[in-house]
């Protein structure tokens, strides 16, 4: 049942009843410190109508409570009329809702979304703001499929570039011949040891040139181990086959790990490019552009485009020796994605440190009179902070996404045992019982954020089983299946419709009736925190719900045949809106 568009359609009909107004209305869930389920906002009819809100919202008021059984009582504050609905409204919606699957009632759209995520680099492993990414554009992604959407997931790793060259080089110097399997280590945090190797080296010979007489900037432009990586950059670009050779192998055991760390973590894609195949791509369209008149070229050969127009300034699009720079290769693969899949929108999640660069990329697709330029959307998203500060790869001083989540498995661990949630559990059941704690609770602190906040990670906060956190949502979860399972519960019992339900039911049931908007809401804002909060909101109100009221111990048979419908429905939602979060509920603790 919709009951905000029943609702609508009866406050639009009275509308045009008592004041001759003909408008579209727009309901919302009314505040929780006044009385009233939905509330109607009717500042703009003060003026047209010339009356007082205080003499607008009581004649609607009444003639709704009058002419219409769907409304119980109703209350005006300033500019807004609180409707109370009558309570048998919310036992037919829960006969309703009772009939379908939760998350599964919104229509297919028809329209093609691709949602690009991850990109990482090929010279470190994975560390915890790559985790808020992923998540992100995982949960992104599950949510547009929610909302009806043909999604593709796509994922492009900048596997080429002079960051890649630093390790290449490191490895060379110092590794040895060394191979992650003699070594014991994912390939990725090998890459990473090197790359970490590199920067110390490099600091050592800065300050060995510095004392020679060199200047800070002179010192880092002649450092030989970053003149060797910039050689080494050449040589690839050329297809040296001696180091194509060793970017080959060091990039397998990336991916390896990569893959790894993907599988731990819950997170897939649907369609991998590679910048090393694509970074070439864009030069076709600086061709276009300069045909058009769109670019133009300086002295030196270089090509720009002016963006003043749009707010912007004038951007390098090629360097004068006709190599690439990043906006070339961006150029060419957004051209190359929309080919492959003709999505009617494509969204990049990048960290905020990109704003620029994405403002730029979209402004030279118009200009380039891509008609799906207007389909580009970046999800930018806010960094992820430590107690310790800002995280520095290069330095060795990020939070490794492998090394976090094993922390917060052992963490899950240790607090489910010492709170006693294990419910007769095999040792494997056990720790796949952890693993799950563990990544709800990471996944669930770094998406209950709206994207764009920065945001400091807390491992101890998130891992707690009260308060607005993953593993209280999971719980509550095993704690309604397992009253399901005392009551032997198949699904099957019908509601006796003149149930009447009381104020705690039919909270739940505004909350459930709500779910399907709070998706599509959600899909529209790209914004998996209003399915967090929303799932938290449902979890703590059933929580409410049953510090009251009983479900087994009810001895009117049809209020506990209603009960068990009514907590299962919310299972049921709590299950599927976790999913949406790439989250995993228990059965049982």
């Amino acid at each position: 049942m919709d009951i905000v568009s029943k609702v609508s359609g009866i406050v639009k009909v009275a509308l045009e009843q008592v004041f001759e107004v003909k408008e579209e209305v727009t309901l919302q869930p009314t505040r929780k410190d006044f009385e009233g389920d939905y509330t109607y906002v009717f500042f703009g009819l003060v003026k047209s109508l010339r009356k007082s809100p205080a003499e607008i919202g009581q004649t609607l008021g009444k003639f709704l409570e009058e002419n219409n059984t769907e409304i119980e009582s109703f209350n005006v504050v300033q500019g807004f009329l609180n409707l109370k609905l009558n309570p048998n409204i919310w036992t037919a919606a829960l006969i309703d809702l009772s009939k379908t699957t939760p998350g599964h009632n919104i229509a297919k759209k028809n329209t093609g979304v691709l949602v690009e995520y991850s990109s990482p680099n090929t010279n470190k492993p994975l560390h915890l703001g790559h985790l808020r990414n992923n998540f992100l554009g995982f949960s992104v992604s599950e949510i547009l499929k929610a909302a009806g959407y043909d999604v593709t997931k796509a994922c492009l790793v900048n596997d080429r570039g002079i960051h890649i060259c630093k390790s290449m080089v490191a490895y060379q110097h110092f590794a040895n011949g060394e191979t992650p399997e003699a070594a014991g280590i994912k390939g990725d945090h090998l890459a990473g040891k090197y790359y970490v190797a590199f920067d110390k080296a490099y600091k050592e010979q800065i300050a060995e040139l510095m004392a020679s007489g060199q200047t800070e900037d002179e010192a880092k432009k002649n450092a030989p181990i970053m003149l060797e990586a910039q050689a080494m950059l050449i040589k690839w670009e050329q297809n040296d086959p001696e180091t194509i050779a060793l970017w080959k192998q060091m990039n397998e055991w990336v991916y390896a790990g990569f893959n790894e760390t993907y599988k731990q973590i819950g997170v897939n894609f649907d369609k991998t490019y590679y910048e090393s195949d694509t970074y070439l791509l864009g030069k076709d369209l600086v061709e276009e552009g300069l045909t058009n008149g769109i670019f133009y070229k300086k002295e030196d050969n270089s090509v720009w485009i002016n963006l003043e127009e749009e707010g912007l300034d004038h951007k390098l699009v090629l360097r004068g020796d006709g190599t690439s720079v990043y906006i070339t290769q961006d150029l060419g693969t957004t051209d190359l994605k929309f080919k492959d899949f003709n999505s009617s929108k494509s969204i990049w999640v990048v960290g905020n440190e990109q704003d620029y660069h994405f403002k730029v990329l979209f402004a030279i697709m118009k200009k380039l009179g891509r008609t799906y330029a207007d389909g580009c959307f970046h999800l930018s998203y806010g960094m992820v902070d430590l107690p310790t500060g800002k995280m520095k790869s290069r330095e060795g001083t990020v939070v490794d996404a492998d090394d976090l989540v094993s922390e917060m498995i052992e963490t899950a661990a240790e607090t489910t045992k010492e709170r006693g949630k294990l419910e007769d559990f095999e040792s494997e059941e056990a720790q796949n019982l952890f693993r799950m704690l563990a990544l709800g609770a990471l996944k669930y602190f770094l998406l209950k954020v709206e994207p764009k906040k920065r945001m400091l990670f807390n491992p101890e906060e998130s891992i707690d089983f009260q308060g607005n956190t993953g593993p209280f949502i999971q719980y509550t979860h095993a704690r309604i299946k397992s009253i399901l399972r005392k009551a032997e519960f198949s699904g099957s019992l019908e509601i006796n419709p003149e149930v009447v339900l009381n104020k705690e039911e039919a909270e739940l049931v505004f909350l459930l009736n709500d779910y399907d908007t709070v998706i599509q809401k959600a899909a529209a804002e790209y914004s998996p925190a209003l399915i967090a909060n929303f799932t938290y909101e449902l979890a703590k109100t059933f929580n409410g719900f049953y510090a009251v009221h009983s479900v087994m111990n009810e001895p009117n048979e049809d209020i506990k045949t209603m009960r068990l419908n009514l907590i299962n429905q919310v299972a049921g939602t709590i299950k599927h809106a976790m999913s949406l979060l790439g989250i995993g509920v228990p059965e049982k603790m």
